[in-house]
């Protein structure tokens, strides 16, 4: 078989793949092995394949192909969100380029267009996941709308609604204009903006008297039905019992008195707008106030706006404000800076508003929860740090609103037969809530028609909180035969951003549901930043196209480029170079195995250097081997892989591959051939994780493989007992190489020319390895010496120091100069050192790394100033 000169990742990786999938090596089905489970955090139906996601399902892909490896049964279900919001805002998009607008349609005709652009362009990211090399049972995608999943979440909707856990009521609720829909506290991001705070002048009814208060939004004046003092201020001690004019609007309220009100801020006066303030709706309910809502659902002014009737919020504003100016009530102007809330998927302003909503009481099922990843550690989180963050949100939990004012998603089967504020039925069909409407009403002369279903949907999060149970049937079968086997699943990997949103929820749900954790472990990972530390977006113009990334680098090279520098729960930051490493990385390999593979066999003994390093490395493969897996037990992905890297390109190109390399024009005995052919196949299985294309391309290549000896389905190597002295002594024999070498390099002294070496043994080492250093650094013969070597030049490792006899191959004398400077040279730079050394205040006031690093460069001095006298010595005498 032919290799080629080069690696092409673009050819290999799409053949392995379609080799996989031919065979069936990425589907599981409950046996007898232990199963090993991940779900995958499910990516909007809307989405394209970015740099978080390609981070994301990279670890996942580790993960899931060792486990396969370890001969667990490995299942990786994957996946889409729904995204009601994203969606329904893509579709709506799409219409209006068509010239249609949502507004003239049915729910039905919207719904008919949505599933039309769902089947188009939904699911795209699962196939970019392909070209990463993403491992996934593709026979187990779900989707959060598909009919089964949908079923479960109905049937949990009515569940908790049947025990009193979900309630409908009129609350201040988190309203996005854009979206005209109700978010929930944690799909509100809050910003610090630069405002203004204006400083308005109310009038007393019945006499000449003013009030001033200080506002952020001068707009909802028009919405005010109070003024607050604070019954302690003395200062409006006169305004008790009187009643202020409201500008523009001219409406008379009442002035009001209560604690709430700080002093300190502002004037110390509280307009009250009960409508559009969650603090200013408890003061209302308090003191019995007028509700005065005077906006419409995209936030724009209704007929409470009085002339600015249709006007959107901030124009209004702007008019407003230039009115209260013109009529003197506006006194002053400051700059203000204030936390806004913005829809954290629409980027619009969110509006607090009035609104009848659906709501899920949280404080006891969240209990369970708390104590599986904070008391029990049920759940564990890495890193730890995280449990802080999930403690402060779950202990200060509020009930979670549930619905949303959209057509995409599944739809609340709550259904109205009269007006009354509990008229209504919640059940899984317009049949069976026909049923409980006559029994609950009783009125038999009830029909189906007369029902009208909730027009809301349930939030995406309601459904996705089901995910790791619903993907196996879990909700409407609990006792099928997948769930019981593959739920809890092993290992949830995502990011820290969705900790509340998902991952929190999810826990809820598997003690409400299950009575169990629903995952073991959930390894949280990093942003992805650029090198400027920016996260990565779109309107930065920072984040590269993922799939060009791929293309360009191939698959393989941008995992690893990823990995490198992704430690768990740190961000990543992300320099193309990184790709570039891990195709220099792929190329490295690949020119190994092509050196492997071009060698000749003949039946020759085996060479004892050749033995020597054999052993060595299987020693350095189970040491390294120790290392790698209890990196994978901490979850740290990225030592896993660097640990790997070093030990493939270092150990195995750069030191065993030289050292049993036959020489030119000559064959290589067969059982050195043989063993470096089982090594090369184990590192193949510890790369396979991380680059599985090109690790599957060299496996396949070594022999003629069945189906069945693929290497996505091999074993992970085992751990084999090994001597430490023996990797201590190999590493001593490596300082020795490369003292020769660096000699040779400084001198000029070629590698074809035979060098003499001399030691003085103070190590007491043994000659075991003197045939490793005698074939690598081409030295013949070692001798033991009691002394100094006259004519020669030396080096020291450790305590041991070797001769080099230099006598007739340099000029002595320019060679006794050339060391002269050298050796003044690292004098004065030891003299500025310990100058700094012995500054007090240097020391005392330095960070501590600044410290330690000064006295490893007096320390190295010190060192090189000893081989150069005892160097200058030699040539001397």
């Amino acid at each position: 078989m032919d290799i080629p000169s080069k690696y092409e990742p673009q050819i290999v990786e799409d053949h392995w793949y379609d080799y996989w999938l031919a065979n069936n090596y990425f589907h599981s089905t409950p046996d007898s092995r232990k199963p090993y489970t991940i779900v995958i955090p499910p990516p909007n139906v809307t989405g394209i394949l970015h740099m978080g996601h390609m981070l994301n399902t990279t670890i996942q892909d580790v993960l899931i192909r060792r486990a396969r490896l370890l001969g667990l049964n490995a299942c990786w279900v994957p996946g889409t969100d729904h995204a009601s919001i994203a969606t329904e805002a893509k579709v709506v998009a799409k219409l209006k380029e068509q010239g249609i607008d949502k507004r003239d349609m049915s729910r039905e005709e919207f719904l008919e267009h949505a599933w039309e652009w769902t089947h188009e362009y939904g699911g795209v990211i699962l196939e970019q996941l392909k070209k990463l090399g993403c491992s996934c049972d593709w026979d187990r995608t779900k989707f959060t709308m598909d009919e089964d999943m949908s079923a479960s979440v109905i049937k949990v909707f009515i569940e908790l609604f049947n025990k009193g856990l979900i309630y409908r009521g009129y609350r201040m609720v988190n309203w996005d204009p854009q979206a005209k829909t109700t978010l929930s506290d944690e799909e509100v991001i809050y910003e610090e903006r630069n405002g203004e705070l204006y400083y308005l002048a109310y009038a007393i009814e019945g006499s000449d008297d003013k009030v001033t208060i200080a506002t952020t939004r001068p707009e909802t004046i028009l919405g005010d039905t109070a003024i607050c003092i604070n019954p302690n201020d003395e200062r409006y001690s006169n305004l008790r019992g009187k009643k202020a004019i409201v500008p523009i609007c001219n409406r008379v309220i009442p002035i009001i008195e209560d604690e709430y009100v700080t002093m300190e801020f502002g004037t110390g006066c509280l307009k009250v707008t009960p409508a559009h303030d969650e603090n200013d709706k408890l003061l209302g309910e308090k003191h019995q106030l007028e509700t005065i809502d005077i906006f419409n659902e995209d936030a724009s002014l209704n007929s409470f706006g009085k002339h600015f009737e249709g006007m959107d919020r901030f124009l209004a504003r702007k008019a407003i404000v230039k009115e209260l100016k013109e009529k003197g009530i506006l006194t002053k102007v400051e700059p203000y800076v204030n936390k806004v809330g913005t829809s954290e998927r629409t980027k619009a302003i969110i509006e607090p508003r009035l609104s009848d909503q659906w709501f899920l009481k949280m404080e006891n099922l969240a209990k369970p929860a708390i104590s599986a990843v904070l008391e029990t550690r049920e759940v564990k989180f890495f890193p730890r740090k995280f449990e802080n963050t999930y403690r402060h949100w779950m202990e200060n939990i509020r009930d979670w609103n549930i619905s949303r004012q959209l057509w995409w998603g599944q739809r609340i089967p709550a259904y109205y037969y009269g007006d009354g504020e509990n008229d209504f039925v919640v059940a899984e069909s317009r049949e069976d809530a026909l049923v409980k409407a006559k029994d609950k009403s009783g009125n038999n002369r009830l029909a189906a028609e007369d029902l009208k279903q909730d027009e809301d949907v349930l939030d995406t999060w309601f459904s996705s909180w089901l995910w790791p149970i619903s993907v196996f049937g879990g909700i409407m079968e609990p006792d099928n035969k997948d769930v019981n086997y593959y739920y809890p699943s092993s290992d949830l990997v995502t990011a820290p951003d969705i900790l509340f949103f998902w991952v929190a929820r999810m826990i809820v749900a598997g003690y409400e549901f299950r009575g169990e954790r629903p995952f073991n472990n959930v390894y949280l990972t990093g942003l992805v930043r650029d090198k400027e530390r920016r996260k990565m977006s779109k309107s930065l113009g920072n984040s590269p196209d993922a799939l060009k990334l791929i293309s360009n680098y191939g698959a393989d090279a941008v995992r690893v480029g990823l990995l490198l520098s992704s430690a768990a729960g740190n961000d990543l930051l992300f320099d193309e170079a990184l790709c570039q490493q891990g195709k220099n990385f792929a190329n490295k390999i690949w020119n190994a195995f092509r050196l492997v593979k071009g060698w000749e066999i003949a039946e020759l003994p085996q060479p004892d250097y050749s033995l020597k390093g054999i052993e060595w490395y299987t020693a350095r493969f189970n040491q390294v081997l120790e290392e790698i897996e209890d990196h994978f037990s901490k979850y740290r992905i990225s030592e896993a892989l660097m640990a790997t890297y070093k030990l493939v390109w270092d150990d195995f190109c750069s030191w065993l591959l030289e050292i049993v390399k036959p020489a030119y024009q000559r064959p290589i005995d067969q059982k050195s051939y043989i063993a470096i052919i089982t090594i090369f196949e184990n590192n193949l299985k510890l790369l396979h994780p991380f680059m599985p294309f090109l690790s599957e391309e060299i496996w396949q290549r070594i022999s003629d493989r069945k189906p069945s000896e693929a290497l996505v389905i091999a074993s992970w190597p085992e751990i084999e007992s090994y001597d430490p002295e023996q990797i201590k002594a190999f590493n001593l024999a490596t300082e020795v190489i490369s003292g020769i070498r660096n000699i040779r390099k400084q001198k000029n002294i070629p590698l074809k020319e035979t060098l003499e070496l001399s030691v003085l043994n103070k190590e007491g080492i043994t000659e075991d390895l003197d045939v490793v250093i005698k074939k690598l650094a081409n030295v013949e013969p070692i001798s033991s010496v009691d002394g100094a070597v006259d004519g020669a030049l030396s080096f020291r490792v450790r305590s041991n120091e070797y001769f080099i006899p230099v006598s007739g191959m340099l000029d002595i004398e320019a060679e006794i100069k050339k060391i002269r400077e050298e050796l003044s040279y690292t004098k004065g730079f030891l003299q500025s050192v310990t100058k700094k050394l012995a500054n007090d205040r240097f020391v005392n006031n330095a960070p501590e790394n600044v410290v330690t690093m000064e006295k490893k460069k007096a320390a190295d001095a010190e060192a090189k100033i000893l081989t150069l006298e005892r160097s200058l010595s030699n040539l001397e005498e």
